[in-house]
């Protein structure tokens, strides 16, 4: 049902969500849509709507249905899970979210203060991106908590950088950094089943620049420039393969050792790896993990 107040006489029909609760209090509209919800229930949860629901409504203001209108200049896709997170009490429930509703959550959170919101999403991503050993070896499938698809570490880099949740940084380069076909792809991203393509920023790798000829002004044989900027690449990526062992595969997948050998091996494996994870940052050319805090 197609709604235009007087007052917000648009171009663009405005429509009602399904989530039109009949003894709302207060009208959400984001885009295009609008959505009827109880202001008790976001100023329970927000700081930043408590405070707007004590102030009064401004004289000649829209309303619908006798609701006053709060125009959000938020994502559509993001005020829907923000309100399915408050509405349906088996979302946040789901053993695993997609990690555009995380982001949503984490957006949301931040800018309007639903503390418990953003705390329930951030524990997601600490969760699949540790900060320890510990943490990495305990990770499982049967314990993922945001669902996965091809490009997902490249899209929490992203997410992560852009709200400051900067402990879950290495691990998601680390993932990045593993079982890639070809050192371009860590630079030109992922195409997903929908047609969008998961990408590192620009700014977010310190060799960026090689496989991008643009950025490289007056160049006179972009596609020999190319080849030798991927031959480039591949030599700073050729040691990448290391990093799989701070996995927990069985050394005995790698080489067969005598029961002597085999112990030595693992003791200098393990060493190496508490080692290799101390460093970790420094290999994506990030802070210490001691500076590498959240702010949230």
């Amino acid at each position: 049902m197609s709604l235009r107040p007087a007052s917000q006489r648009t171009s663009v029909p405005i429509t009602r969500s399904e989530l039109w609760i009949s003894d709302g209090s207060v009208v959400l509209q984001a885009e295009s849509t609008q959505f009827r919800v109880h202001f008790g229930v976001l100023a329970r949860h927000s700081t930043v709507f408590r405070t707007m629901q004590g102030l009064p409504q401004p004289p000649g203001e829209p309303t619908v249905d006798g609701c006053p209108v709060l125009q959000l200049a938020d994502d559509l896709t993001d005020v829907e899970y923000l309100l399915k997170a408050l509405y349906d009490p088996t979302f946040l429930s789901q053993k695993a979210l997609p990690l555009p509703a995380v982001g949503a959550l984490i957006r949301l959170g931040r800018k309007y203060e639903f503390k418990n919101l953003l705390n329930l999403a951030v524990s997601r991503l600490t969760t699949e991106y540790p900060t320890t050993l510990e943490a990495l070896d305990a990770l499982s499938p049967e314990l993922q908590t945001i669902t996965g698809y091809p490009g997902v570490n490249f899209d929490v880099i992203v997410l992560a950088s852009e709200n400051d949740i900067l402990s879950v940084l290495p691990s998601a380069y680390y993932y990045c950094s593993i079982g890639l076909g070809s050192p371009g792809v860590l630079f030109e991203g992922i195409e997903n089943a929908d047609g969008t393509t998961s990408a590192l920023p620009p700014q977010g790798y310190t060799l960026g620049w090689v496989l991008d000829s643009a950025m490289v002004a007056g160049c006179t044989d972009p596609f020999k420039c190319r080849q030798a900027r991927e031959m480039f690449a591949r030599l700073c990526l050729d040691n990448a393969h290391l990093l799989a062992f701070l996995g927990t595969s069985s050394l005995s997948e790698w080489c067969q050792l005598c029961v002597v050998c085999h112990q030595y091996a693992k003791e200098a494996m393990n060493a190496g790896r508490i080692k290799m994870w101390a460093e970790l940052p420094q290999l994506f050319d990030l802070s210490p993990w001691s500076e590498l805090v959240n702010d949230l």
